[in-house]
C-alpha cells in the first residue's frame, strides 16, 4: 500500500470481503475509490459501510447540486486544516462543474457569487458548536439533509484524515496544481461523478434503534442514525467514552492553541490503558494533528490492542463525538426557521 497512511495497514480491493468488498464496489461506482480515508476505515467495516452512507446519502444522491455539496466540504476542510480533504473536495468540484468557487475557498478567499460565498461562510462555521450568533442556513428547508449531512460527514472525515494519513493526496503533491486538480475533477465527472439516487447504501447499514435526527429524513437521516448507533455499541470502555464526551462538551469551538494540551484534566486519575485511550479519542475529536507516533506506541504499549481496527474505532469514536455536538448546534440554527422554511434568524 502507499505510504499515506500511518499506524494502519488498509484492506486492499483485491483483498476485499463482505461488506468491505460491498462498500468498495459502490463507493468505485458511484464515488472514487482511491487510498484515502475510506480504505483507512475498512479494517473496522461497521463504520466503513455507515460513513460511506452518510457522505454518499448526502453530498451525492439528490437534486441538490453536487458542486454546492462540494462547496461545502472544502470549506469546512478549510476551516479544519485538513489540506487532503481540501484538495479532494476542490477537485470534486471541478467533477460537479464547478471551477471557480471551491478554488477561491482554497486559496482563503470567498467565492464571488453572494449566494456561495453565503453558503461557504456558513459552512465555514459550523465548526463551532458553541451557542450565539451565526450564519442563518443559506439554503431552502428541503435541502438541509444534504448541506448538514455533508458538513458532518466531513467534519469526521477531515479528522480521521488528520490523524490517520498524510497530508498528500498525490505523489510528488500533483494536487497543488489547478490544472491537475481539474483533470482529476473531469476523470470522476466520465467516470463516478454522475449523480446518484438516494437509498441505494442503507441497504449496507447494520440495525440501530437509534433515532434519526429531526433534521434529516429519508436516507440521510436513517445512514446518520446507523453511524451513531455504531459508535455507542463500539468495544470502547465507558470511562474513555464519558471522558471524551466530557471534553468535547467543554470544547469553545476553537482550535486549541499549540501551547494548550486538549487533553487537560480529562485524562486525570486514570490508569494507563484509559489514559492513553483519552489522549487518542480527545486528540482525535479536537486537534487530529497532534496524534504522533507517541500516542499510538504509548496506548498499543498500556492496552496490548496491535490490531488497526482498535485504533480506527478509538480515533471515529472522538471524531463522532466532536460531530455529533456539532450536529445539535447546527439542528438548533436549523430548526430557527419561519413557517414557510425559509432560513430565519440563528
Amino acid at each position: 500500500m502507499p505510504d499515506i497512511y500511518r499506524y494502519t495497514s488498509p484492506v486492499a480491493p483485491k483483498d476485499a470481503t463482505g461488506p468491505v468488498a460491498a462498500a468498495y464496489a459502490q463507493i468505485k461506482d458511484e464515488f472514487l475509490l482511491a487510498d484515502g480515508p475510506f480504505m483507512t476505515l475498512s479494517r473496522a467495516p461497521e463504520l466503513l459501510v455507515c460513513v460511506w452512507a452518510l457522505l454518499r446519502e448526502s453530498e451525492l444522491a439528490g437534486p441538490v447540486p453536487r458542486a454546492e455539496r462540494e462547496l461545502v466540504a472544502v470549506a469546512v476542510s478549510a476551516a479544519n486544516t485538513c489540506p487532503f480533504c481540501v484538495d479532494a473536495h476542490t477537485a470534486l468540484g471541478h467533477a460537479g462543474g464547478d471551477h471557480t468557487a471551491a478554488e477561491a475557498v482554497r486559496a482563503g478567499r470567498r467565492p464571488r457569487d453572494p449566494a456561495l460565498a453565503a453558503l461557504a461562510d456558513w459552512a465555514a462555521a459550523t465548526g463551532d458548536p458553541t451557542p450565539g450568533p451565526r450564519p442563518a442556513p443559506p439554503f431552502p428547508a428541503d435541502h438541509t439533509a444534504a448541506f448538514i449531512g455533508t458538513a458532518l460527514v466531513t467534519h469526521i472525515i477531515n479528522r480521521v484524515t488528520s490523524s490517520l494519513l498524510v497530508e498528500r493526496l498525490l505523489p510528488g503533491d500533483l494536487q497543488r496544481s489547478r490544472t491537475v486538480r481539474r483533470v482529476l475533477g473531469a476523470a470522476v465527472r466520465r467516470g463516478p461523478g454522475r449523480p446518484v439516487a438516494p437509498g441505494r447504501s442503507l441497504e449496507l447499514l447494520p440495525a440501530t434503534d437509534t433515532a434519526p435526527p429531526a433534521w434529516a429524513d429519508g436516507p440521510v437521516g436513517t445512514a446518520y442514525a446507523a453511524l451513531a448507533g455504531t459508535v455507542a455499541s463500539l468495544d470502547v470502555p465507558d470511562t474513555v467514552r464519558a471522558r471524551t464526551r466530557d471534553a468535547v462538551a467543554a470544547w469553545d469551538g476553537r482550535p486549541p492553541a499549540l501551547f494548550e494540551d486538549p487533553v487537560g484534566a480529562h485524562a486525570d486519575g486514570l490508569d494507563a490503558p484509559d489514559r492513553t485511550a483519552v489522549r487518542l479519542a480527545v486528540l482525535a475529536a479536537l486537534s487530529p494533528h497532534r496524534i504522533a507516533d507517541a500516542d499510538v506506541a504509548a496506548w498499543r504499549a498500556a492496552t496490548g490492542r496491535t490490531a488497526d481496527a482498535d485504533l480506527v474505532r478509538l480515533v471515529v469514536l472522538g471524531a463522532f463525538t466532536a460531530a455529533d455536538r456539532i450536529q445539535r448546534s447546527l439542528a438548533a440554527a436549523a430548526a430557527r426557521r419561519d413557517p414557510a422554511g425559509q432560513p430565519g434568524e440563528a
